[in-house]
């Protein structure tokens, strides 16, 4: 007879105690609250790590983690615990938002816009803020540069590609798929990639929002953190809300994700629109 779920063997032990060990592990080195109810994703994604590594035990990894015996591996420890669901133009009403933004600044002199992808993820995000902007000035060469990080080196990786399946484009608007992409042929058959002019328009970087530096300087025209901090209690919260406003020029903008509520979190800000936000102080 097929065991029940709640009698199925696991390949390694797994314990209430190796679950918190792991929570404050990825609290500390990334700020990720991780709920109760995360046990079992926790041990599944792990347990390939324990595969990777030739581990036998939970405990044993997460002993020579803490120990610094594997330096090499918080990368893809964090990297396993990184949920990274995303998909072009993911919250539409933000990028007409966006456009309207970016109409009023085209005058303005100077240097170009700069936009702060702050979790890149896979790059539908970031790829869907350059066709925004290329829709706005229309042109393939707009006066823009978009800063797209994310703390897991794997999704950064993809995003640099550029390259999807057919499957993540099916809903983009025709006239979009064919300005934007290319489609691949023979072998590349089924699946699209990012034109090189929009590639050219975004840069990408791994950071980590709980680290003490950021490879990022300057101010931005608008910061993109959208369901990033819905894995942060409010503490970490306030804290890299408190570092996103210096780095906001006085007429940015700052969009969250849908569910994301930063009110309660930071009086530097006040609500622009649906999740949008701009600096309480605003001297624009």
């Amino acid at each position: 007879m097929p065991l029940h779920k709640s009698d199925t063997v696991k390949e390694f032990d797994f314990t209430r105690g190796d679950f918190e060990r792991v929570r404050a592990l990825i609290y500390r080195q990334a700020g990720i609250s991780l709920a109760d109810s995360k046990q079992e994703m926790v041990y599944s994604r792990l347990a390939r790590r324990l595969r990777a590594t030739g581990i036998q035990s939970f405990a044993k990894y997460l002993d020579d983690l803490e120990a610094g015996r594997m330096s090499d591996e918080w990368e893809s420890f964090t990297n396993a615990l990184t949920t990274n669901l995303t998909s072009f133009f993911r919250e539409a009403h933000h990028f007409p938002l966006l456009a309207e933004h970016v109409a009023r600044l085209r005058g303005r002199p100077g240097e170009p816009l700069t936009i702060w992808c702050s979790a890149s993820s896979t790059g539908e995000e970031p790829y869907s803020i350059a066709m925004t902007l290329c829709e706005a000035f229309n042109t393939l060469t707009p006066p823009v540069h978009i800063i797209a990080t994310d703390i897991d080196t794997n999704v950064l990786a993809t995003a640099s590609e550029g390259v999807y399946g057919d499957d993540r484009v099916e809903k983009m608007a025709p006239e979009r798929l064919k300005r934007f992409f290319l489609r691949g042929k023979g072998r590349h058959e089924g699946m699209v990639r990012v034109r090189p002019e929009l590639r050219q328009l975004v840069t990408f970087r791994q950071l980590n929002l709980l680290a003490d530096s950021w490879p990022v300087s300057g101010q931005f025209d608008a910061i993109f953190c959208r369901n990033v901090m819905i894995y942060f209690d409010k503490e970490t919260q306030r804290k890299i809300l408190s570092r996103f406003v210096p780095l906001m020029k006085p007429h940015a903008l700052l969009f969250a994700g849908h569910s994301e509520n930063f009110l309660y979190v930071s009086d530097a800000l006040r609500l622009r629109g649906k999740t949008v936000y701009e600096l309480n102080d605003r001297r624009a």
